[in-house]
């Protein structure tokens, strides 16, 4: 699986399971997600990669806010 910056993903598991996020940023075996609401842009989320499946999307996170970032994602069906 190949996570880049700005991917939109889906959880798998925990308590944001079924819930759509961006990647923002990448690591080996994890990476950092938000979605805008619960979990901000500026306080991005750490989650194994073994529980997210990527989608086809893309979302550009230069200069997103928050706000915007929650609008692109209801697009997915994302729980808010």
């Amino acid at each position: 699986m190949e996570l880049k910056i700005g991917s939109v993903v889906r959880a798998n598991a925990g308590r944001d399971k079924d819930s759509f996020f961006v990647v923002t940023a990448a690591e080996k075996n994890c990476c950092f997600i938000a979605d805008g609401k619960s979990r901000k842009l500026d306080s991005a989320k750490r989650k194994n990669i073994k529980h997210l499946s990527l989608t086809n999307s893309m979302i550009d996170i230069k200069d997103i806010t928050d706000k915007k970032l929650r609008t692109l994602l209801k697009e997915y069906g994302s729980e808010e």
